[in-house]
């Protein structure tokens, strides 16, 4: 009868084990987005500002551990600061307990389009404008999922989104102006950003999460003949 119960623990053990290993959530470390276009939107912190909205979005969607390093110099210190002794002992903080990423995750920005059409009359008056226009932006971004480990890339993607707008429209078109991303937020350029970042952290929920194998994975090959159909339709092939 012992043998039985011990056996029992022993198996009850094992699979509070196995399902602690299953339930571990992946590690990911974002790098700053980097540019290959002619951008109007893209300034000096475009790169890091795409990096947050990222950050924000896997870190909301509670599948990830999402690892802070942009701010890493800042954690350093305050761990430096619990080393020297002038932290009480119980809130100090130790050295050598940071957690380290499995993934990182790098993208670029690969494409950008911003299409002004449609008719409609429009006055302007001392630089600013209000016309009747249509626009539409377009953005791709190539994702990179890089083992760290192995430096090996994981995983890879080129991710699009286009975003439309209508009606009644109202710029500034005045000399010198110059905008940054959160002034695009309500455009359509802000938009397509916007969605861009929802489909990357979508699919790395479906390559990380789900696996390769998964049947969601099936949509993003769908997408990406898709992508690659539309992209041999524009070119010329010898």
């Amino acid at each position: 009868m012992r043998k039985v119960i011990s056996l029992l623990f022993f198996c009850l053990f094992l699979i509070s084990i196995s399902h602690g290993f299953a339930k571990e959530k992946p590690r990911l470390g974002v790098l700053r987005f980097t540019n290959n276009t002619h951008a109007g939107w893209w300034g000096g912190t475009a790169g890091r500002d795409l990096q947050d909205m990222l950050i924000a979005e896997l870190a909301g969607m509670k599948v990830f551990r999402v690892l802070e390093r942009k701010e890493l110099s800042a954690v350093l210190g305050e761990q430096d600061l619990g080393a020297s002794g002038r932290v009480s002992k119980g809130t100090r903080t130790k050295i050598g307990k940071l957690t380290g990423a499995k993934y990182l995750v790098a993208a670029t920005v690969s494409a950008f389009e911003e299409n002004t059409t449609g008719g409609g009359a429009g006055i302007s008056f001392h630089g600013i404008s209000i016309g009747g226009k249509r626009d539409k932006a377009y953005i791709a971004v190539d994702l990179k999922l890089i083992e760290v480990e192995t430096g090996e890339i994981y995983d890879a993607r080129t991710v699009e989104a286009t975003s439309k707008s209508g009606g009644l429209r109202l710029g500034l078109r005045r000399g010198g102006f110059a905008g940054n991303l959160g002034q695009h937020k309500k455009t359509p350029t802000g938009k397509a950003i916007r969605a861009c970042i929802m489909e990357i952290s979508e699919y790395l929920k479906c390559s990380l999460i789900k696996g390769k194998d998964a049947s969601c994975m099936s949509a993003y090959e769908a997408k990406e003949s898709k992508r690659r159909e539309k992209t041999k339709k524009a070119i010329d092939l010898e």
